[in-house]
């Protein structure tokens, strides 16, 4: 637990911590005193102009709040570049849609590989909802590819016109508000938020049939709960999914995120749960700690998502691990042609790729899963693991 005091805000960051308590009180007041956890979080990250994504923080990199695969490296996105290569040659005029682009790297260093390729798609939208990654991401592929400039589009939201090509997403799911449940032998909780003494705190409720229905299943799942065991469950996973990939009449999507199998995910020995904040690169369990200046995120329940694959009418392609997905990508070769001799960059590459490939970095947390429809050829990224018995 940290205090404001530790957290050295600046004015402008205090400010904004007032208004979003301010806007926070009133969801709990109109809510009639208790308010969901999902609708906290949902508020405290997407308020318009309040919420962590919707706001002016700097989230991302150096300076920022956390660090995703491509800010690590750009190897992320050669590898990435090369899966893409394999599947839009397949259509005449494909393209690619990447959900949340961050701060544009990833975008930005498949664009550079597909160029070298030969095999530019014909656009490159990006579905963003942070006007301030948007402009980010504007200024980082001015600077990097200017002369892809009109193929590059930005939506608010998912494209009405049906396309073929790809879909990707990297650390989007992780940020979908939860709802977070307490489970008892005789009866499960939901989990809100209330105010105390001027503060924000947990309150329980006994949960809705729905929520107790499904941590039934969960617990089937994971196995023997003891008394108390807290977790978290993401009831729009499915809906969100079906919504940004409704469009894509054939071709892949790329997800990746950290995560697990629902048997797994749901040991019993995870009795808090999986909810993190980041705030200034350091990760607590604080979600009232500075609502709007932290990220909050839950691990990603893979079975899940799976399960959405089918309710969107996608066949699940693929399931790996991060590191040996990069792996069957050829990471080592797009290692050498970076390098270009330089036994100095080499060396740089080298960390880099540990970051993103080593059990304890993101390799084995982070994992990889494919959705296809419309087409038939494997997908060289999952050739080397075959994680999809775990679902």
């Amino acid at each position: 637990m940290h205090s404001q005091r530790e957290l050295e805000l600046d004015p402008a960051q205090s400010r904004h911590l007032l208004r979003v308590r301010a806007h926070l009180s009133a969801c709990i007041a109109a809510a009639g005193g208790w308010l969901s956890f999902e609708r906290f979080m949902d508020e405290a990250l997407y308020a318009p102009g309040l919420g962590y994504y919707s706001a002016g923080a700097h989230k991302l990199g150096v300076g920022g709040d956390f660090t995703t695969a491509p800010e690590i490296s750009a190897l992320f996105g050669a590898c990435v570049a090369r899966q893409c290569a394999e599947v839009l040659p397949e259509f005449g005029a494909a393209a690619i849609l990447e959900i949340g682009a961050g701060s544009g790297r990833l975008a930005a260093d498949i664009l550079i590989r597909l160029e070298s390729l030969g095999l530019l798609p014909q656009r490159y939208a990006i579905l963003e909802v942070s006007a301030d990654l948007r402009e980010r991401q504007r200024r980082h592929l001015g600077s990097r590819v200017p002369h892809l400039e009109d193929r590059i589009v930005w939506l608010d939201q998912p494209p009405p016109e049906p396309f073929d090509g790809m879909i990707i997403a990297n650390e989007v799911l992780d940020a979908l508000p939860v709802s977070r449940f307490r489970w008892h032998p005789s009866h499960v909780e939901e989990l809100g938020v209330c105010e105390s003494r001027g503060g924000l705190v947990m309150q329980p409720r006994l949960a809705d049939p729905r929520l107790a229905e499904t941590c039934g299943r969960l617990k089937a799942a994971g196995g023997d709960w003891s008394d108390g065991y807290e977790s978290e469950y993401c009831a729009r996973l499915g809906a969100f999914t079906r919504a940004v990939t409704r469009s894509l009449r054939a071709g892949v999507v790329l997800w990746f995120d950290y995560g697990l199998p629902r048997s797994q995910y749901y040991l019993p020995e995870r009795r808090a749960g999986t909810l993190l904040c980041h705030f200034r690169h350091r990760a607590h369990d604080d979600p009232f700690l500075c609502p709007g200046l932290q990220d909050m995120t839950a691990w990603v329940d893979y079975t899940l998502l799976a399960e959405s694959s089918r309710d969107a009418g996608f066949t699940l392609e693929g399931f790996s691990t991060q590191s040996l997905f990069l792996a069957a990508l050829k990471i080592d070769e797009e290692m050498h042609a970076m390098a270009g001799g330089d036994s100095g960059e080499f060396a740089r590459l080298a960390g880099q790729a540990r970051r993103l490939m080593m059990p304890g970095e993101m390799g084995e947390r982070f994992k990889a899963m494919a959705w296809s429809r419309g087409r038939e050829r494997p997908l060289s990224g999952f050739s080397l693991q075959d994680l999809r018995h775990t679902l």
